[in-house]
């Protein structure tokens, strides 16, 4: 049995944030695939490889909310409604702790919600869960 690597889709608009999780990823000897999309519309075009090689599966979802275009929220509806990818594997990573937020996102069935908010060591935390996350868990 062969086993294919997780990728990461990162959905995030900042790239500040972007940079700190490629180098919690380094830092942490994560070689696992890392794409990003810059909003909601990208990710659904990347996933269904719209103009671009589709997100190989298996894969997990690290999303932001607050985006342009189309936002972490309005992602959600449109990705658990997709056929092909709505058991996808979605962590919310956002700098919103407004309980609506949590409340929406939880209802769309996200696998975990987390706050940004220490760039750096808080990614380097997120990177070595996620690590521990596909070690054990099976994803279809």
């Amino acid at each position: 049995m062969t086993t294919q690597p997780v990728h990461i889709l990162l959905i995030d608009d900042d790239d500040v944030d972007i940079m700190a999780i490629k180098r919690a990823f380094r830092e942490s000897k994560i070689g696992n695939p890392l794409l990003v999309a810059h909003d909601g519309i990208e990710a659904l075009e990347m996933l269904r490889g719209q103009g671009v090689p589709a997100v190989p599966k298996p894969y997990i979802i690290l999303l932001d909310l607050n985006m342009p275009r189309m936002n972490g929220v309005e992602f959600l509806t449109e990705i658990r409604n997709d056929p092909e990818h709505s058991r996808a594997t979605i962590f919310v990573l956002t700098t919103s702790s407004a309980e609506e937020d949590k409340l929406a996102a939880y209802r769309k069935c996200i696998a975990g919600y987390i706050v940004k908010s220490n760039v750096g060591l808080d990614f380097i935390r997120l990177v070595k869960m996620l690590d521990a996350y596909w070690m054990v868990v099976e994803i279809p």
